[in-house]
C-alpha cells in the first residue's frame, strides 16, 4: 500500500541477439575459471535489510561513514550500480567468455548456479579478494554470519566470468585494460550443480573456517 504522495519508479530495457551468440552456459566444464568483477556497492540489492539496519541502528546517513570519513554514509550507501556491458562486449564478441552470472539479490551462492550446466559445481574462495569497508560495516552492523553474507550481498563481486582457465589471465588483463578491477575467484568442479562459498577464519570476520552451499 503506498501512502498519499508516494510512488514507485520502475523500469525495463529489452535486448537482441544472434541466436548463434546466446550465452547459454553449456560449453561450462570441469577446470574454468571464475573471475570476479568488483562492485561498486551495494548494487540495489540487499535494501530491506540495510533500511532495518538504519532504522535499528539510528544511522546518521548525512554523516560521515565510520569506516571511509571522506564520504556520507548515504553517498555510499547509494553509490550507483556498475554496469559491466561495455567491459564485457569485445570479450563476449571474440567467444571468450563461457557465462556470465550478475550478482544480484541472493548474492554469489544462488546467482553463479543459474549460469552452469547440470554435473559442474562452483566453488568460489571468499580469500581470494578483500571484503569491502561497506561490506564489513553491514556485516558488523547487523551481525551476519560469512554463510548469510554470501547469500544476501554481493561481497564486492558484481558480476562472474566464467573462461576457460587457459583463457583466464588473458580475460583478466583484458578487463583490467577496460577499467574493471577484476579477481580470480574459484574453480569449477565436478559435482552437483551449484555454488559453494568457502572462506578461512580470516574471510568475512568469520570466527573459524567456514562455508556454504547452495544447490540449484
Amino acid at each position: 500500500m503506498y501512502a498519499d504522495g508516494d510512488y514507485d519508479l520502475a523500469g525495463f530495457c529489452v535486448g537482441a541477439v544472434e541466436r548463434d551468440r546466446v550465452l547459454t552456459g553449456a560449453a561450462i566444464a570441469p577446470g574454468d575459471v571464475m573471475l570476479g568483477l568488483a562492485s561498486s556497492g551495494v548494487h540495489s540489492n540487499g535494501f530491506s535489510l540495510v533500511r532495518r539496519l538504519a532504522a535499528d541502528r539510528g544511522w546518521k546517513l548525512d554523516r560521515p561513514a565510520l569506516f571511509d570519513q571522506d564520504l556520507m554514509l548515504i553517498d555510499t550507501l547509494m553509490a550507483p550500480t556498475r554496469i559491466y556491458v561495455k567491459s564485457l562486449l569485445p570479450l563476449l564478441a571474440e567467444k571468450r567468455i563461457k557465462g556470465l552470472a550478475h550478482i544480484t539479490g541472493g548474492g554469489l551462492l544462488e546467482n553463479v548456479p543459474r549460469v552452469l550446466p547440470e554435473g559442474v559445481h562452483a566453488r568460489i574462495d571468499a580469500d581470494a579478494w578483500p571484503q569491502p569497508r561497506l561490506m564489513g560495516f553491514l556485516q558488523g552492523q547487523g551481525a551476519i554470519e560469512p554463510e548469510e553474507m554470501a547469500r544476501t550481498f554481493n561481497c564486492g563481486i558484481g558480476m562472474v566470468a566464467v573462461v576457460a582457465a587457459d583463457q583466464a589471465d588473458g580475460v583478466k588483463q583484458a578487463l583490467e585494460a577496460a577499467g574493471e578491477t577484476v579477481f580470480a575467484i574459484g574453480t569449477i568442479e565436478a559435482g552437483a550443480r551449484g555454488c559453494t562459498v568457502f572462506g578461512s577464519d580470516e574471510a568475512w570476520s568469520a570466527r573459524a573456517a567456514w562455508s556454504a552451499t547452495h544447490e540449484a
